[in-house]
């Protein structure tokens, strides 16, 4: 029991001693400046990034493009459910 009570008290000087040391120490830093960039958005928009160019046919494509059948009739394919 009488160790308990001087554990205890041990206790409550390291605390008592860190939250003084807290208080009253020279914690403050020395001031000095800094300088950041920084963008401001001022609602002007946002310029979206153009499309990538689609790739030049090549000769397989020429070849797959003229071997195609053609479909008879313009309307071939679609649907019309007036």
């Amino acid at each position: 029991m009488r160790l308990l009570k001087v554990v205890a008290v041990l206790v409550l000087l390291i605390l008592a001693g860190l939250a003084g040391y807290a208080y009253f120490g020279d914690m403050s830093s020395d001031p000095r400046e800094m300088r950041m960039p920084v963008e401001l958005d001022l609602g002007a928009e946002t310029p979206v990034p153009a499309e990538p160019a689609e790739p030049a046919p090549g000769p397989e494509q020429d070849a797959a493009a003229q071997s195609a059948p053609q479909a008879a009739g313009t309307d071939a394919g679609q649907d019309d459910l007036d």
